[in-house]
């Protein structure tokens, strides 16, 4: 190539598109001379820089509104195409070959992107059988990005995708072909047009069990997720060979060497038909052979259980020691299974396998088999209530099981199949359902007490007249169980005490322990009945205790001035009663409160504290289960306030100078949380004098006043006034970080709740100070982020409530330019949400003129994006989506090709993917 050319060659194939565009321009000129000499020179560039033209064409696909976008797209498709008599792809280098399939993913899904050149950029993409097996493997990829433009019809697209499903060597191809498949039979419009494709089925099934063959999990788990998506979306494309791929998926699913994964994979795949009752109504039950392999897979996959000691030591329902993955997949399986098809289908396949559960040696399969009975009995209601004594019966028989984990999974079958056979149950096998569930609480070897839960299970679908006559023992039981000292098993106790009292008057057996059991060994037990006698009392209502109350009240005020021991338990719990009892008597409780406030504030004002714990360079005593009754006295101080109103007004002063020095008391948060809630009713006054430049500096005053703000806003202002002087030194540059922060904070909800009335006189002022606060050299170091983005959010609600006193033009651009806000993910949400609402409403200052921040708007989308669950909300993220389809739609090519120029190339694949998906 003589030296013109060459340098023609450079000034087309650089970095200014311009002589690139004019070459592209004269190829399409109806003056035959131009359109010569620039076909003469796209041949000399193809023939000696094949790898720079290609990724020239490539990269103006990126801007599918650019006007020479589609005569690249038909040039690229002949450099590319096997079938072209311009093919130069195998000439290319590996770097260009990788580079430019990068580009053609990017293309496939940019936005504004035509149905025509969508169509030449899948022609270009479709490798032969013959192409490399990379180039397919991309070509497949934007096949199924472009399956929707590719709807009505394709040349050769059946035998291309039969070809790549079978290819040889590769199972990425395989793959790769499998997902383009999937994506045109669900973006085809009609059943008939889906028809065309069914023969694939058999190579889309060889494709998966080749990966398997080959020990590929990872494609062939790829694989399955595609699979269960169209067993969702489009089930009836699978009727005609549905044994073939069920039975295939069983086979995966039974194969005990595969990963759990893959097998979990395969299952999901089955469920997911069976629960496509709308689109494929009783595809699966007509196929009750395989719904009896399935079933059988499941509870195979319940023996993965271990008889972990932790499961026996719980003091927590949660605690699930010993349940693994597939144990816990396979009872949601279970479960979502018998809905999906139904008692009559699941009912016959269960009585084939059950009895062998049941009779077997290991207890994992006796479990296995009471775990079925449960999860399978809301959507086998119908049919397991036509059986209920045989169902019943088999449950009741494993009461007596050798194993206790078999016991409770017979206990929590029966309070299970209460719910959903109740009331039925209830009504025909009250007699052997409750004496079983009666004796089961004598079941010591089995430490988690579930029978008091089925109890209180079966109650509830029962009516008074069948409960009643078995209430006076379970109530017995119940009573022995609270003296086990367990906690897990004295709060199912306590919970059925609450049920039963509903029917049986439980407060005779309470008030005798209350009374009688005083003995040190009988601490705990004489507590709880204090407890569950509050917990009764609140239950059943002022007018049904009130007959009780007397007495128990005088027991309480007994024991109140009594000498206890520094570590009874009845003291705290004694605290928790009081506030219980009071919320029952309401304004009746106020002639005990003289009785009640002295300790209650002894306890809320404790200081001795002895164990030995590190703060800072500090090392401090604290005794914890003094805290906790400190914690549990300031909660209740807030309690008599709330519930008592004016009655509590004599305690106020008493109550506000114990809880105002507890926001600075570091060592219960609890105890922190209780003083901050004290500000509520008839103490807010106390608290705003006590306050005042004196515990401004302290973070919990910052949510303090934020919650005051937000619960009286212009009424706080006559105090907000007070405090100010305090508030704007907070602004200072010498301050910390923290201390602005919490300036700033208390300012901007005061512009948000207090609007005109507090921020007018003012905007001047606070728009320096936020000001010096963003602009500050250090603004963006980590100590400094918080006060930051607390700035913006406050810069950002004056432009909202406070326009007209503002030069918008300003101050609306300023803060656009500090978007979007990262560090304080709660202002973070609010911020880009008032920012999308503005750009929803077209706001004029915010685009600029001519939308000369349009560039900055999409940009901030794009960052957003990388961080959606961080720094918007789902539904404020979807409506940004929406406007950025908006803008495709209505702005001219030009501004929107501009606009997607000035993106990072990182934002501009983010934003491709978002709005392609």
């Amino acid at each position: 190539m003589d030296p013109r050319a060459e340098a023609d060659a450079a000034a087309v194939l650089g970095a200014d598109p311009a002589a690139l565009t004019a070459l592209l321009g004269d190829l399409t000129s109806p003056a035959n001379e131009a359109r010569s000499r620039a076909e003469g020179m796209f041949h000399a560039l193809r023939a000696s820089h094949p790898d720079a033209l290609a990724l020239r064409l490539a990269h103006l696909l990126l801007s599918p509104a650019h006007p020479s976008a589609p005569i690249a797209a038909v040039l690229l498709r002949r450099l590319i195409s096997p079938g072209s008599q311009a093919f130069v792809y195998p000439a290319l280098s590996p770097a260009t070959q990788s580079s430019l399939r990068a580009l053609l993913l990017s293309a496939a899904s940019a936005p504004g992107l035509s149905k025509s050149i969508s169509k030449k950029l899948s022609d270009a993409s479709i490798a032969s059988p013959s192409s490399p097996p990379a180039l397919q493997e991309s070509a497949l990829n934007i096949l199924a990005r472009l399956a929707s433009h590719l709807a009505a019809g394709f040349p050769n697209l059946h035998a291309l995708l039969l070809s790549s499903l079978s290819h040889p060597s590769s199972a990425d191809v395989r793959v790769a072909g499998l997902n383009a498949a999937i994506s045109l039979i669900q973006s085809l419009p009609s059943a008939a047009d889906r028809d065309q494709f069914q023969d694939l089925l058999p190579a889309m099934m060889r494709a998966l069990a080749e990966s398997l063959n080959c020990g590929n999990e990872g494609s062939a788990q790829e694989a399955l997720e595609m699979m269960i998506e169209l067993a969702g979306a489009e089930p009836r494309f699978l009727r005609r060979q549905l044994p073939d791929v069920v039975g295939s998926m069983l086979q995966i699913a039974e194969a005990p060497g595969l990963e759990d994964g893959t097998r979990h994979l395969a299952v999901e795949f089955v469920v997911t038909l069976a629960e496509a009752r709308e689109r494929a109504p009783g595809m699966m039950r007509r196929l009750p052979r395989y719904v009896g392999r399935l079933f059988a897979v499941l509870m195979t996959m319940l023996l993965d259980v271990q008889d972990e000691p932790a499961w026996h030591a719980a003091v927590s329902e949660e605690e699930d020691a010993g349940e693994t993955g597939s144990y816990v997949f396979a009872q949601e399986c279970l479960d979502r299974l018998a809905i999906a098809v139904g008692g009559n289908t699941i009912l016959p396949v269960a009585a084939e396998l059950l009895p062998s559960f049941f009779a077997a040696e290991e207890w994992k399969r006796r479990h296995a088999a009471l775990v079925t009975i449960a999860q399978i009995a809301e959507g086998c209601a119908k049919v397991m209530i036509k059986n209920l004594e045989q169902v019943v019966g088999m449950v009741l028989n494993s009461f007596q099981d050798s194993h206790p984990r078999v016991r409770w999974a017979a206990i929590n079958a029966v309070g299970q199949l209460s719910t959903d056979l109740g009331p039925e149950l209830q009504n025909k096998l009250h007699h052997v359902v409750l004496p079983a569930l009666a004796s089961a609480m004598d079941d010591f070897q089995n430490p988690r007490g579930h029978a008091a839960s089925a109890i209180l299970n079966f109650s509830e679908n029962c009516r008074p007249d069948i409960l009643t006559p078995y209430l006076d023992g379970i109530v017995g039981k119940l009573l022995l169980l609270l003296q086990t000292g367990n906690q897990m098993v004295a709060r199912k106790c306590f919970n059925c005490f609450s049920i039963s009292c509903r029917f049986f008057p439980v407060l005779p057996y309470l008030k005798a322990i209350l009374m009688n059991a005083t003995d040190k060994s009988n601490r705990m037990l004489r507590a709880k009945s204090m407890e569950c006698i509050s917990l009764v009392g609140m239950a059943v209502g002022k007018q049904k205790f009130k007959d009780d109350a007397k007495q128990v009240m005088e027991v309480l005020m007994t024991l109140q001035g009594s000498q206890m021991e520094a570590d009874d338990p009845i003291t705290s719990y004694m605290l928790q009663a009081w506030a219980r009892l009071c919320k029952c008597l309401g304004q009746d409780f106020i002639p005990y409160m003289s009785v009640v406030m002295p300790p209650l504030l002894q306890s809320a004002q404790l200081k001795q504290i002895v164990e030995t714990i590190t703060l800072g360079d500090k090392r401090i005593g604290i005794r914890t289960s003094l805290l906790e009754e400190k914690a549990t006295a300031c909660n209740m101080l807030c309690c008599y306030a709330d519930e008592l109103k004016e009655g509590f007004f004599p305690w106020i002063d008493q109550v506000a100078t114990t809880l105002v020095p507890l926001l600075k008391f570091y060592f219960h948060e609890e105890v922190r949380k209780a003083a901050v809630s004290g500000h509520y009713n008839n103490l807010c006054s106390v608290f705003f004098t006590q306050i005042s430049g004196t515990l401004l500096e302290e973070g919990q005053i910052g949510d303090c006043l934020g919650t005051l703000v937000k619960t009286f806003k212009t009424y706080f202002l006559p105090f907000f006034d007070e405090l100010s002087i305090y508030l704007t030194p907070m602004l200072a540059k010498d301050k910390t970080a923290e201390e602005r922060r919490i300036a700033i904070c208390i300012f901007d909800d005061v512009a948000e709740h207090c609007r005109e009335a507090a921020v007018r006189p003012r905007t001047g002022e606070a728009l320096s100070r936020l000001h010096n606060v963003i602009k500050h050299p250090n603004a963006l170091d980590l100590d400094n982020a918080m006060a930051y983005d607390n700035a913006v959010s406050a810069l950002g609600k004056i432009c909202q409530f406070h326009r007209e006193g503002i030069d918008a033009s300003q101050v609306i651009p300023a803060w656009l330019s500090c978007l979007p806000i990262k560090n304080d993910l709660i202002e973070a949400k609010i911020v880009h949400e008032q920012f999308c609402a503005m750009l929803e409403k077209s706001d004029r200052e915010l685009l600029g003129h001519n939308n000369q921040y349009l560039p900055k708007i999409v940009s901030v989308i794009a960052e957003i994006y990388v961080r959606v669950r961080d720094l918007a909300t789902e539904q404020t993220f979807s409506r940004m989506v929406n406007l950025l389809r908006q803008l495709q739609t209505t702005l001219p090519p030009s501004v929107l090709a501009s606009t997607w120029s000035s993106l990072q190339p990182q934002q501009q694949l983010a934003l491709q993917s978002v709005l392609s998906s």
